[in-house]
């Protein structure tokens, strides 16, 4: 269950923009997709591994 202190006269589109800011952090609709279908762990692990090669062309010459 997620808390937001709401300050006295807070304005709700404020609160509601924390409220919504904290529920993505937590990750909730990243996992129910994963959850949705059944993906094998070799199947995981390439894309994993074909996501870090590209992160590291992309990245790589900047360091």
């Amino acid at each position: 269950m997620l808390i937001v202190p709401v300050k006295e006269g807070e304005n709700i589109e404020r609160a509601l923009k924390k409220y919504k800011k904290k529920f993505d952090r937590t990750g909730v609709i990243k996992q129910l997709r994963a959850r949705k279908q059944f993906d094998k762990p070799s199947v995981v692990m390439r894309k994993q591994k074909l996501k870090a090669i590209y992160v590291n062309k992309v990245h790589g010459d900047l360091a």
